[in-house]
């Protein structure tokens, strides 16, 4: 085994048992807001994201004499191959001072209190604020901007590796940031924002709210990553860093070639840690193999049209109706974007199914005043407002005061239920009801 392989490996490991510890802490419900990894494709049908731009400085390094900014220099080669990529982009991290600048090949390389993108000191020649004519470059040719927030500073406290960081201060501010960023694209080019990655992948706030409230609030999606490109990965020289970028692909595909189908493969618009871009050559590298196999690379947002979830591929009867809800505006998914089409669905499942979309702002209030809606339900279920909106409209009612969330829905409740929201019931034969069978239920009726 190389070092290079040795390195990638190690790094990749730590990356991987801290992702681990985030998943493991966070509880999974019901939401408007899905985190988006990898979809259930069957197709070799994949996605390419690029963070921390636009970017205007040329690769590093590059030829003697050629100035073309790295995120064109991206954009010519993904529609070499007839790829359109995903771009992560910041607003202007140029209000990000005081400062110093960070050790080289360290986490806190761009500042020590801030991110800096491109570099420190360098701002002005980052961000689609300060780089206009790159985002106009990447809409003329058809790739999606995505929002990785306008000062890309973190949303909360990140422990231990970025102990030094000043964090936002809560969903409000967090809200302010992304709205900065949201605006400009609408006011200057028309551009409407459907997906956002937070910073260092960081959620919880300070005030115990997350990104996915946050997020809600926007009307955005969770966009995450399922497989790493790697090119952060600072290593002892550039043509490791190049090859740490396409070997893992080509191992992959060595073994299954359906390996990338509907995943979301992470990259960066900009420099690594050791400020050198490895994604200049590696990208290219990267797409040889997957087209070799037969691989188309689209927007996430399209490969989201093919199929918006991580558990329930087209092929399966119940996708139609499960999509159909989710573009009329239903919590299909859990956080972490799967159906759970075989669970039993619970009553506080369906309040939130129904209802958890239009009672987002209603949330943030019931858990800032700290208002339970019923002796049984606290203020902080993430269930709340949903429960108190379906008790509301009469479509579920309470026993003695309390409503019991957790108790599974019987198909004559779940039947009353419809009566009242759709005003027609469905037939249900199944002693128990699942998730499956009411998003079909539902579908039908809407």
């Amino acid at each position: 085994m190389s070092v290079t392989t040795k390195a990638i490996g190690a790094a990749k490991k730590i990356k991987r048992r801290f992702d681990a510890q985030i998943k493991a802490r966070t509880p999974v419900y019901l939401s408007p807001t899905r985190r988006i990894e990898r979809v259930a494709l069957k197709e070799r049908v994949a996605a390419m994201t690029f963070d921390d731009g636009p970017c205007r400085t040329p690769a590093n390094p590059s030829a003697p004499g050629d100035a073309t900014p790295l995120t064109v220099r991206i954009a010519e080669t993904l529609e070499k191959y007839g790829a359109r990529g995903t771009f992560d982009v910041v607003g202007d991290t140029s209000g990000n001072y005081p400062d110093k600048a960070g050790k080289e090949g360290s986490a806190e390389w761009g500042g020590i209190k801030f991110d800096h993108y491109p570099d420190f000191g360098k701002d002005a020649d980052g961000g689609a604020v300060n780089c206009p004519e790159l985002i106009e470059r990447l809409l003329k040719g058809n790739h999606e901007i995505t929002s990785h927030t306008y000062a890309h500073v973190l949303f909360g406290p990140k422990r231990p590796v970025y102990g030094g960081r000043d964090p936002l201060g809560g969903v409000d501010p967090v809200i302010e940031d992304l709205a900065r960023l949201d605006s400009y694209m609408k006011e200057s080019f028309g551009y409407n924002i459907k997906l956002s990655r937070p910073p260092h992948y960081v959620d919880k706030m300070k005030d115990g709210f997350t990104s996915y409230d946050a997020y809600a609030l926007m009307g955005y999606q969770y966009m995450a990553a399922s497989f790493d490109g790697a090119g952060w990965l600072p290593l002892s020289d550039y043509e490791s860093e190049v090859e740490a970028m396409y070997m893992p692909i080509r191992k992959e595909l060595s073994t299954n070639a359906d390996f990338f189908c509907g995943q979301i493969i992470f990259q960066k618009d900009g420099y690594n840690m050791a400020r050198r871009s490895p994604v200049a050559d590696g990208l290219e590298r990267q797409l040889e193999l997957l087209y070799s196999r037969g691989y188309r690379i689209v927007t996430a947002s399209e490969l989201l049209e093919m199929c918006p979830f991580a558990d329930l591929s087209p092929d399966e009867e119940l996708f139609e109706y499960a999509k159909r809800l989710l573009g009329a505006g239903y919590c299909v998914c859990y956080k972490d974007n799967t159906t759970r089409k075989d669970s039993t669905l619970t009553r506080g499942e369906l309040a939130m199914m129904t209802r958890g979309a239009s009672t987002v702002r209603e949330r943030i209030e019931i858990v800032r005043k700290r208002i339970s809606p019923t002796s049984d339900v606290r203020y902080d279920d993430p269930y709340a407002a949903a429960i108190k909106a379906s008790i509301d409209a009469g479509e579920l009612s309470l026993s003695g005061g309390r409503f019991f969330p957790k108790t599974e829905v019987t198909p004559k409740e779940f039947g009353d239920f419809c009566e009242v929201r759709f005003g027609k019931a469905p037939t249900i034969s199944q002693e128990r009801l699942t998730h499956g069978t009411a998003i079909k239920a539902m579908a039908e009726l809407i």
